[in-house]
């Protein structure tokens, strides 16, 4: 955790530009701050690996969570929570502050004939198609039966129940229908299409209502995007073809001939200035060659989709980490957001005996945060330990890339006492409400930037 150290004594370093000005009842401070050249693995942002693959998940923030319906709901009614928290480290993640990348699914190919449904529900409807192709192996519902569209509102709701209670779930990538929860089926394959965009509107709306406190996410910009003000995803990001006809579909719209009746694609601008996208690495190319001969090509695709997480295929911290930083280095600079001040200006009226702090916070990353977490101002002591905390009412998701606001905050008491001002910057995590992302300023021996434990 990083914060700002204002010294107007060592005058912020001695590389800084430092304009003081003495008035008759004022003086005031000018700070110019220099961007830090370093990857930082921020909240809500980056990698997100399996939840249930501990050693690839190392210092990253997010984790990616893809149940089936049978892994959720082995007997009618009963919900193996227990059994998932356990699983998947839900537990360990929440304790070291990770959040969830989630996503439901009901048809996950394979190299073994099985389905991804309960035998329960199965029973109960039984009218889908096992399928042997291309994909691999699995069972693909009617995603059209009422009966499996209501129990599939049931376990949503129970889902949402568990884990949408806060933004521990921070991201949920709408799943259920499709091979993968991605949205189409293979139909050529004798399998039946997906339904009419009214039927897929009765898969969207248990999501919206299950989780209020996530972000949600949709493979491909339905209607359902623009009503709900979701995100979308891209599971081939680094295959520059199927990349390009994502980006076409967001910039351009167009129709999905997949369903029982076409469904159409709605152009969305620049989305990513309002929500997030996500998604992970194609599996079509090894990752030694997406961070290898195609690393530019998957970079500037990655900075052109304003990408804010990739997983759970995605670089993995124990491996591919290691054997090339510097690859994961560049793609993680194009991923999410990067706050930091670029100017300060401290001002003390002697007349009142009072401070002012106004700074200049930009973005310089590809994305906004998209969760409004608290931008605090905080006095220090001799130790950099917090004294006073001024809780700002900035909103960091209005501040997206390339943008900056000026903040101003009014210090209590006389703060300009003996000529000595200490101020630390944070961002908040609301569930340990101490600071807990790492600003984009660069630290310098003139101790600006100092760590809060």
């Amino acid at each position: 955790m990083k914060v700002m150290k204002v010294v107007l004594t060592v005058l912020l370093g001695i590389s800084l530009p430092i304009v003081i000005l003495s008035g008759m009842f004022t003086e005031k401070v000018t700070t110019y701050y220099e961007q830090a050249d370093k990857v930082y693995k921020n909240p809500l942002m980056g990698f997100a690996p399996a939840a249930d693959y501990i050693e690839a998940v190392g210092d990253n923030t997010l984790v990616t969570l893809n149940v089936t319906w049978r892994e959720v709901e082995p007997e009618e009614n009963e919900f193996a929570f227990d059994e998932i928290k356990k699983e998947y480290n839900l537990e360990r993640w929440r304790n070291e502050g990770k959040r969830v990348v989630f996503r439901f699914i009901c048809d996950n190919p394979s190299d073994e004939k099985h389905m991804d449904i309960p035998d329960w529900l199965y029973e109960k409807t039984g009218d889908g198609t096992f399928y042997d192709c291309d994909y691999g192996k699995g069972y693909s519902p009617d995603y059209s039966n009422d009966t499996f569209i209501k129990e599939h509102d049931k376990v949503i709701r129970a889902i949402g129940n568990e884990f949408g209670k806060d933004d521990f779930f921070c991201y949920i990538e709408l799943g259920s229908l499709g091979h993968w929860g991605e949205w189409h089926v293979k139909y050529d394959e004798g399998i039946k299409r997906m339904p009419t965009e009214e039927i897929c509107g009765k898969y969207v709306a248990p999501y919206v209502k299950a989780f209020s406190n996530s972000k949600l996410l949709m493979r491909r910009p339905f209607s359902f995007v623009s009503k709900y003000g979701m995100g979308v995803y891209n599971d081939m990001t680094g295959d520059a073809e199927a990349t390009e006809e994502w980006l076409e579909w967001i910039s351009d719209g167009g129709d999905y001939n997949g369903a029982a009746g076409p469904i159409k694609l709605y152009k969305q601008g620049e989305i990513w200035k309002k929500s997030p996208i996500g998604g992970e690495f194609t599996s079509g190319y090894p990752m030694s060659e997406l961070l290898g001969e195609k690393l530019e090509d998957t970079v500037a695709l990655i900075k052109k989709s304003h990408m804010t997480f990739a997983g759970p295929m995605c670089p993995i911290a124990n491996k591919d980490e290691k054997k090339n930083p510097e690859a994961v280095s560049k793609i993680l600079n194009e991923i999410g957001y990067k706050y930091g001040v670029s100017e300060s200006r401290l001002i003390y009226n002697k007349l009142l005996k009072a401070s002012y702090l106004k700074f200049k916070l930009e973005n310089t990353g590809v994305a906004p945060m998209y969760y409004d977490w608290k931008l605090c101002i905080y006095e220090l002591d001799d130790n950099s330990n917090i004294t006073k905390r001024y809780a700002t009412n900035v909103k960091l998701s209005d501040i997206s890339s390339g943008e900056s606001e000026w903040i101003s905050v009014t210090l209590k008491g006389n703060n300009w006492k003996n000529g000595i001002v200490k101020l630390g910057i944070g961002i908040e995590d609301p569930a340990t409400g101490q600071p807990a992302v790492n600003m984009n300023m660069k630290e310098r021996s003139g101790d600006i930037l100092k760590c809060i434990v």
